[in-house]
């Protein structure tokens, strides 16, 4: 099988820094997917940019998640008490959730999440989650990854998680695995055959970039580094994701960390930078060029 890849934006709708930068990228296509958060406050503009050109990759980020101190937000659904903190919000940890969720408020908020987008005309191209809150990797749980992938077969939908893991994946600090590879290497197996069985098509492998190292200390660090991580990758689909914001005083307020996301939309809006993977090989497809890559697999 050829190398292919998709690129996608995560956290699209999330604030105004994200939207400018996804859309520009989408525009150029410079990336070849997004996925949108319902809860937030931007939804509705990234809604209205995808329905100019139907021919993109354009998802559902599942949000049950609120990492940020000072901009937060909660679920879309109603009957939600296992999903909110004391201020009503969702938890701030993918731990917090997992520890007080229940399972039919999850579904619940879900549903809702991907109802909403498509009211407002969204024609979603597959489905993945905020933070990986839906895994189980923290505590070993994974009975909100099986209602994830269930969910994304009622609708025949993509959905992102890997049936594949290369070793170095174990130490990307992005990923935060806290379950033994073995019980990883099982469950990926066991999930790939249940995501057949629900007509789920996935990628291959998923790996993203890994800010713990020298990446993190210059941007031209970052690119090396990213040059180096997509050079590794095998034959098959493999996704990787990016939160691409532009500089300003929005992300700054919203993170600490804001430099890792307008590095990133700075990386992957220079030209060279598509020039480059192209000349590894690699072919670049959205989720909708996925779901036909699979089709013959389902």
């Amino acid at each position: 099988m050829d190398k292919y890849l998709i690129i996608n934006a995560d956290d699209f709708g999330m604030c105004r820094a994200h939207n400018i930068a996804t859309m520009e990228l989408l525009e150029r296509n410079a990336i070849t997917s997004a996925t949108i958060m319902a809860p937030c406050p931007y939804a509705g503009d990234a809604v209205r940019f995808a329905l100019d050109d139907p021919t993109l990759s354009v998802g559902v980020h599942l949000t049950t998640t609120s990492e940020w101190k000072s901009y937060r937000w909660g679920p879309v659904s109603e009957n939600t008490d296992s999903l909110i903190d004391s201020e009503g919000c969702f938890f701030a940890s993918s731990g917090g959730f997992a520890e007080n969720a229940l399972l039919e408020d999850v579904e619940a908020e879900l549903i809702s999440q991907i109802e909403l987008l498509r009211s407002m005309g969204l024609s979603p191209s597959h489905l993945d989650n905020h933070m990986g809150s839906l895994y189980g990797v923290t505590n070993g749980d994974f009975s909100f990854l099986k209602l994830a992938i269930e969910i994304a077969g009622r609708y025949g939908l993509p959905f992102r998680f890997p049936s594949k893991i290369s070793g170095d994946m174990f130490s990307n600090g992005t990923l935060n695995i806290k379950i033994p590879e073995n019980t990883v290497r099982e469950l990926l197996d066991s999930f790939a055959d249940f995501a057949k069985l629900n007509g789920v098509p996935t990628p291959d492998y998923l790996i993203p970039g890994d800010w713990n190292g020298e990446q993190s200390k210059s941007f031209e660090n970052y690119r090396e580094y990213i040059f180096e991580l997509y050079r590794s990758f095998d034959n098959g689909v493999t996704e990787t994701y990016i939160h691409p914001a532009i500089e300003c005083d929005e992300i700054k307020e919203i993170t600490p960390f804001w430099f890792r996301r307008v590095w990133e939309y700075r990386l992957f809006s220079d030209p060279k930078t598509l020039e480059y993977i192209r000349s590894l090989g690699i072919k670049l497809i959205g989720y909708r060029e996925l779901k036909e890559i699979k089709k013959s697999t389902l």
